[in-house]
């Protein structure tokens, strides 16, 4: 049996830095983290910013929503609108690339990820 890898909570940056039903980048332990506020179902995700397709920064600026019958939320690149999920990093609409994805979780007005 593995044993789990240690999470430790860093703080990126404030609510009021994310704008609502969107994204933006922080810069983490040097790597560009994608934030995003998905304000319409109360939820907060993170995942990297480079978009393995075309190794551009740019998932931040992505457009987030939801996808399926199961509403699953995701952001589309903004350069070739590949699909990802915001829970797994899955491509949902080809299979050669994915995402890492980072827990997040908010208190007070201050955002913090989960960095292994």
């Amino acid at each position: 049996m593995e044993a789990a890898t240690a999470v430790t909570w860093l703080p990126v940056c404030k609510t009021t830095d994310i704008p609502a039903d969107g994204g933006a980048c922080a810069l983490v332990e040097g790597e560009q983290v994608a934030i995003f506020n998905f304000a319409r179902r109360g939820e907060w995700y993170a995942t990297q910013n480079l978009c393995p397709h075309k190794q551009q920064m740019a998932l931040a600026r992505g457009m987030i929503g939801s996808a399926g019958e199961t509403l699953e939320p995701k952001v589309a690149c903004p350069f070739h609108k590949r699909t990802f999920s915001l829970l797994t990093g899955e491509c949902l609409n080809a299979d050669e690339c994915a995402i890492q994805t980072y827990p997040v979780k908010v208190e007070g007005d201050d955002v913090y990820i989960g960095w292994a």
